[in-house]
């Protein structure tokens, strides 16, 4: 027969120690309720649009929330409308090339910034920030002038593109904020050794100032692949060169009675940007975490 009894000498919970256990539990289970309650907040939106994309033309009038027959044809359906694959095509060059040039032109930029010791100085680092608060509405019409009326580039998308290789404030200051936390030592070391400033730059600073550049790369190919409002000033004449946010609200008027197709559009130009997030995601938070812990 097994002994139940308890030793003498087993710790006994007190009160104190029972009410401050059943305090935990509490937490514990308010904290990952929110959790949960916040994941599906996100979450749910995006379960209908593609459950919504995978109906049919009647099914989608209806209250069913399930598909009743998987139309998964919807999506060849959107691939086949006139123009949009020329709009895929062409978002994939505007955030492509746009994010190469700006993570190249910026990166020499906010190493200066971070690392050199010059006059003027802090007065090129309030421009910069001075300039991530300057609207772009506020300077759209000078600029739309010179890039239409002076070099005729209307009807496309250079005047977004170009722009890109003279780098941008928001991502100067983000890699500025970065390559702060990367120590002096390692440069002086470089130097010692007989390296100059672009090599040190290139073999020293680059690799550790991976996740901090992947930050900015991913913030800088989420905007243009989301853009809207550029495309809209200057691409709008020509339907050759609008992009998928662009072209997606002609898709929504053509077929603004079949929600399937329409959903199914959504879903297809959501789903690189989801992708690119998810598979550099680490490097991603990562840098945006290291970002501003010095300077």
């Amino acid at each position: 027969m097994t002994d139940l009894t308890y030793p003498l000498d087993a710790p006994v919970a007190t009160p104190a120690a029972r009410v401050a256990r059943r305090k935990a539990l509490l937490h514990w289970i308010g904290v990952h309720a929110l959790g949960v309650a916040a994941a599906l907040f996100f979450v749910l939106p995006f379960v209908f649009i593609v459950l919504t994309s995978l109906m049919d033309d009647q099914q989608t009038l209806t209250r069913d929330l399930v598909p009743d027959h998987w139309q998964w044809s919807n999506y060849k359906k959107v691939f086949d409308t006139p123009g949009f694959l020329t709009w895929w095509r062409n978002t994939l060059v505007y955030a492509g090339l746009g994010t190469v040039l700006t993570v190249v032109s910026s990166v020499p930029v906010a190493y200066a910034l971070a690392k050199f010791r010059f006059r003027g100085r802090n007065l090129s680092m309030m421009l910069v920030i001075s300039m991530m608060m300057l609207p772009p509405q506020v300077i759209i019409i000078p600029m739309y002038l010179f890039w239409a009326k002076q070099l005729d580039l209307s009807g496309t998308l250079w005047p977004l593109i170009v722009p890109m290789a003279f780098g941008d404030a928001f991502s100067i200051f983000l890699l500025r904020q970065f390559l702060m936390t990367i120590p002096d030592e390692y440069l002086d070391a470089a130097k010692v050794d007989g390296c100059g400033e672009l090599r040190t730059l290139l073999r020293i600073v680059l690799p550790m100032a991976r996740p901090g550049i992947a930050a900015v790369a991913l913030f800088q190919f989420f905007y243009a692949w989301n853009d809207y409002f550029g495309p809209q000033i200057y691409a709008s004449e020509n339907p050759g060169a609008w992009t998928l946010s662009y072209g997606l609200e002609s898709f929504k008027g053509a077929h603004h009675t079949d929600w399937n197709l329409t959903m199914a559009a959504t879903v297809l130009v959501m789903a690189p940007v989801i992708l690119v997030f998810f598979f550099a995601q680490k490097a991603f938070v990562e840098g945006v975490t290291l970002t501003g812990v010095k300077g």
